[in-house]
């Protein structure tokens, strides 16, 4: 059975154009980047191109991006390595993070000889921080650093990053943003926004997992967490992953051409998708915020989402019930508890992630499917709360 991928999410197949640029130095190519012959120099020369090609990417210069092995190393790079460059301090996030920004910034709270204050920057019901909150908090914790995530992984709602930095900056704090769900799919510049890191990863769009980036201010204080021979500018010891960070280039070349095709594309999918679900009584997680086009996060009342995703991948679709980077915590969204989404109806919650690849023909199908399933699940009162 052909499987359906509704979960780009998640993460994405490499593009033939991508591996196309990796495959000679997996082989041909295959010197380390810090030697000093000819197939080292070459490596060197590859990573150096891959590095211009995430800079131009987003409107930065080459030095300011820094390689790491994936997205949660460089969110922990940021909230970590500044950390480490000050002194003991307040760091606020929003709620709606993702664990490797949340978990990090917990760490902060209970070991070290430093001690941190954490505070989280509240979302209303429909995803979104609320920006004159963020003012009043912010004026009262006065953080040394702050992160908020420019598009979240579940409900695709999209936050206003630029005067969030622009409050941040006001109170003389460090800020970040994880923009690994959102490169690709909305235009991401770092100058705009107005921050002074920015995290990016390769496997969200159409390249190779193993690759990620910190994007830095030059004025960031940050300490490495990783020691050893001193590569990435001294910030990321280790040998450098050649094809991986070559993919990496190469994919995010080819986001910035298609990104207008892209929210064309997968907007019409989900205006598709949405209707139809709505149709059957489903609710919508943050229906109402500025979403990113490929995503679509519902519920059906009564149908348990875990049960429901299992049921469609035996149907030919993968889905998800949640982000694929939580499943140490399944069938519980920490994103949904601060929208104040009731328990019962989070445990419905399912996501679907469009690609470039799927059509409105699946969509029909898997609407379809979907109605099919959920009235069998109700036939056989396999409901919750019944």
């Amino acid at each position: 059975m052909t499987q359906v991928y509704f979960d780009h999410n998640a993460t994405t197949a490499v593009d033939d154009a991508v591996l196309e640029a990796m495959l000679p130095y997996f082989r041909e190519s295959y010197g380390n980047a810090s030697s000093g012959h000819s197939l080292g120099i070459a490596a060197r020369r590859a990573v150096n191109y891959a590095r211009e090609q995430v800079a131009q990417a987003v409107g930065v210069k080459p030095a300011q991006v820094i390689f790491t092995s994936g997205g949660s190393e460089a969110n922990n790079l940021f909230i970590r390595g500044v950390a480490e460059s000050l002194k003991s301090a307040a760091v606020a996030i929003s709620a709606i993070e993702h664990p490797c920004i949340r978990r990090p910034a917990q760490e902060l709270t209970r070991s070290g000889s430093k001690k941190w204050q954490l505070h989280q920057l509240a979302v209303e019901v429909s995803g979104k921080i609320n920006v004159a909150e963020v003012a009043t908090l912010l004026a009262g914790v006065q953080p040394a650093m702050v992160s908020v995530m420019l598009a979240n992984n579940e409900t695709g709602v999209i936050q206003e990053v630029a005067p969030i930095a622009d409050i941040a900056r006001t109170q003389g704090a460090w800020m970040h943003t994880d923009a690994v769900q959102a490169f690709g799919k909305i235009p991401v510049d770092f100058r705009e926004l107005g921050v002074h890191a920015m995290t990016l990863s390769a496997h969200k769009i159409y390249g190779p997992k193993g690759a990620a980036a910190l994007i830095i201010d030059p004025r960031l204080p940050i300490k490495p967490l990783i020691y050893g021979g001193g590569q990435e500018d001294g910030l990321r010891s280790g040998t450098e992953n050649v094809p991986a960070i070559v993919g990496f280039g190469a994919a995010c070349e080819l986001a910035v051409s298609r990104v207008g095709t892209m929210v064309a594309h997968t907007g019409a999918l989900r205006e598709h998708l949405e209707q139809g679900l709505l149709a059957m009584g489903a609710t919508v997680f943050g229906q109402g915020a500025a979403r990113l086009s490929n995503t679509s996060y519902f519920a059906l009342p009564g149908i348990e989402g875990d049960t429901l995703v299992v049921r469609l991948d035996k149907a030919g679709f993968a889905v998800a019930s949640g982000a694929a980077c939580s499943s140490a915590t399944p069938g519980k969204s920490h994103v949904l508890e601060a929208m104040h989404v009731t328990p019962i109806l989070a445990r419905c919650a399912v996501r679907v992630s469009f690609g470039a690849g799927n059509t409105i023909a699946e969509v029909d199908a898997f609407l379809a499917t979907i109605r099919r399933v959920a009235d069998q699940l109700k036939s056989m009162s396999v409901v919750l709360g019944a």
